[in-house]
């Protein structure tokens, strides 16, 4: 991943209007409450934070809505992700299914 930074602009400045970072700083602080603003903060200072979202946004509309409901869900199991043999992830909630321990066989 790179470290460049993509910002999205629903309503997009003119691009000879010189846009005052402050000002769109405030706006932005005002949207949320000062408990989410300090989760947001704890949050993006985990390793790798943006690179998931970034990830996570480049999903296709229907992977990502699946993958937000399943997380979304109270289940207060574990969740187990396993990549299958074709590249696919599957995330399971509750405790992973472990090999099972080989038989011994006496041979005599």
């Amino acid at each position: 991943m790179s470290a460049e930074s993509v910002i999205y602009y629903l309503k997009r400045p003119p691009a000879n209007d010189p846009v005052d970072e402050a000002e769109w700083l405030f706006s932005a602080l005002g949207q949320f409450t000062g408990s989410e603003l300090r989760e947001l903060l704890y949050i993006a200072q985990e390793p790798e934070f943006f690179e998931t979202m970034r990830a996570v946004f480049a999903l296709p509309e229907h992977s990502r809505s699946v993958l937000q409901d399943f997380l979304a869900d109270a289940d207060p199991r574990p969740v187990n992700a396993v990549i299958e043999a074709d590249g696919s992830c599957v995330l399971r909630r509750g405790a992973p299914k472990l090999p099972e321990k080989p038989r011994l066989k006496i041979v005599e």
